[in-house]
């Protein structure tokens, strides 16, 4: 394995759109969502183990989910686990990450992963990742990985390559990101073959991602620059909360991957999913004769197309519902169409302002 490559696990998220199982105190990517035995972030871990040294990684996430990083990856030193006193989106996220890397390691190589992703062929993925990596280190890119679509879903951005150029080249240079389109839009853009789905992966040279950071988002490259003589030190967590607090939110992509002239893409296809909503969930659960997905005790008659989820000692009793979310977990009890799971979000809004945070 090279040694100058690293592994940077995405973590902080609270997974909302999987409420009311996924909570504050323990959100999605620890959860074991897909009843595999072990939680999205350790999948992550282990896929990357692969091809990255147990030593190479770091994971960044939220300070209050430190225990639990070390609790399902125990491989990892706490060292290896970077807190974020505030949520600040992924570019501060990267850039914090990118700054250690440099006080560690200045000819580093950082590929950056969300921790909650669905990855059906690993094999293949390893492969590109590789490949991709290779890539990089020859030239001065900012790399993403690009997912050949299977169908024209609107929860995904779009990358687009250049006409005709993905059937000769798995690495292109990307003409545009376009954020979530339309079904219509989405239909065109599948039906034309120059689009992938962005899979929010990506792989740069840390002194590459800085020269990025320094001409696209000056104000956070500056902030986290400031206290360069204190990462990975005992001291990098307090000087680390001061450049939170001034930093604003931003994602890599609007900030820099939509206006960099060196952006490219691995154009892949290993059977990737974000697994963002229930109705992803859905799509990749194994399912009854009438079309259901289930988790605990259930009796269900008539019922079909349901997501039905119940904790250990309770049992579900449903008839006569289809495309239906039934979740229930510890204190909160969901029932929604799938096709209204949009409306998860001004629920969990409504409960904290109406309930507190008790339920969130």
């Amino acid at each position: 394995m090279d040694s100058n490559k690293y592994c940077v696990i995405m973590a902080g998220g609270i997974g909302s759109r999987f409420w009311p199982i996924s909570r504050t105190s323990r959100p999605k990517q620890f959860l074991d969502i897909l009843g595999t035995g072990k939680s999205f972030i350790r999948h992550t871990y282990e896929r990357f183990a692969k091809i990255i040294p147990t030593e190479n990684f770091l994971v960044v996430t939220n300070q209050t989910y430190t225990d639990l990083v070390l609790k399902e990856i125990p491989e990892l030193k706490p060292n290896q686990v970077l807190g974020e006193p505030l949520g600040r989106n992924t570019a501060p996220c990267i850039a914090y990450a990118a700054f250690r890397l440099l006080a560690v390691n200045p000819d580093a190589q950082m590929i950056v992963t969300p921790s909650d992703h669905l990855i059906l062929n690993e094999d293949e993925f390893c492969r590109a990742i590789n490949e991709a990596s290779d890539y990089v280190q020859e030239h001065s890119v900012l790399m993403t990985i690009g997912i050949k679509p299977s169908r024209p879903d609107t929860g995904y951005g779009y990358i687009q390559i250049e006409p005709g150029k993905g059937k000769h080249n798995p690495i292109q240079k990307v003409k545009t990101f376009t954020e979530k389109p339309n079904l219509e839009m989405a239909k065109v853009f599948v039906e034309s073959g120059e689009f992938f789905w962005n899979a929010g992966i990506f792989i740069w040279k840390v002194q590459d991602i800085l020269h990025a950071l320094r001409r696209y988002l000056l104000e956070t490259e500056q902030l986290f620059a400031s206290i360069g003589q204190y990462y990975n030190t005992p001291s990098e967590a307090e000087h680390v909360a001061q450049v939170y607090s001034q930093c604003r939110a931003i994602s890599i992509d609007f900030g820099i991957m939509e206006k960099a002239d060196n952006v490219c893409v691995r154009c892949s296809n290993f059977g990737w999913s974000d697994i963002g909503t229930w109705g992803s969930l859905y799509q990749y659960s194994p399912k009854d004769e009438n079309g259901n997905v289930t988790g605990g005790d259930t009796a269900l008659y008539d019922t079909h197309n349901c997501i039905v989820k119940m904790p250990e000692g309770k049992l579900a009793v449903v008839e006569g519902l289809s495309d239906y979310i039934i979740v229930e977990n510890d204190n909160v009890l969901m029932i929604c169409p799938k096709s209204n799971e949009q409306n998860i979000k001004k629920f969990i809004d409504d409960t904290r302002f109406n309930k507190g945070d008790k339920y969130i």
